[in-house]
C-alpha cells in the first residue's frame, strides 16, 4: 500500500485538508464578514440587524461544516483505504456544491478571477481525487 500513487494522494489531501480548514474557520468564526483572511471585509452594509444575526449563525454553521470537511481529508490521509467511504461522499457532496454555484446566474461571477479557482477545484479536482482514490485504493473496508 506504500506506492507512489497513495503517497501523492496522501500528500494531497493534507494540502487540500489545509486549504478547506483555513476558508472555512474564515467564515466559521467570521459569520458573513469572514475573519478577512480571503480579502477584505466591508463588502455590504447590515439594515436589518435582527435578519443578519440569523444569516450570519447559518454562515457560521456551513464554515464549521466546511471546516470538518478539511479535518477530514487530513485524517483520511492517515488511512486511505479505511476513510475512503467518507471521502468519497465529501468529494461528492463538494462536487455538488460547485454545481450549485450556478444556481447564481450571474457566469461573470461565476467564471471570474474570484470564483474561478474554486470552482475549478470543486468541479475538475474533486472528481480527479474521486478517480483516484478509486483507482489507488480497489476494496472499500467495513
Amino acid at each position: 500500500m506504500k506506492n507512489a500513487s497513495v503517497i501523492g494522494l496522501r500528500v494531497v489531501l493534507i494540502l487540500a485538508g489545509m486549504v478547506i480548514i483555513f476558508t472555512g474557520v474564515n467564515t466559521a468564526f467570521g459569520g458573513m464578514l469572514t475573519l478577512g483572511w480571503q480579502g477584505p471585509k466591508t463588502f455590504f452594509e447590515i439594515t436589518d440587524r435582527h435578519s443578519y444575526l440569523v444569516q450570519d449563525s447559518h454562515i457560521r454553521f456551513l464554515g464549521g461544516l466546511w471546516t470538518g470537511i478539511g479535518l477530514l481529508f487530513i485524517v483520511a490521509s492517515t488511512n486511505v483505504e479505511k476513510y475512503q467511504r467518507a471521502l468519497k461522499s465529501a468529494l461528492a457532496l463538494i462536487f455538488l456544491g460547485g454545481l450549485a454555484r450556478f444556481s447564481q446566474m450571474q457566469p461573470d461571477i461565476t467564471f471570474g478571477k474570484d470564483i474561478v479557482g474554486s470552482l475549478a477545484a470543486e468541479l475538475v479536482g474533486m472528481p480527479l481525487l474521486y478517480f483516484w482514490l478509486s483507482r489507488t485504493i480497489k476494496k472499500p473496508q467495513n
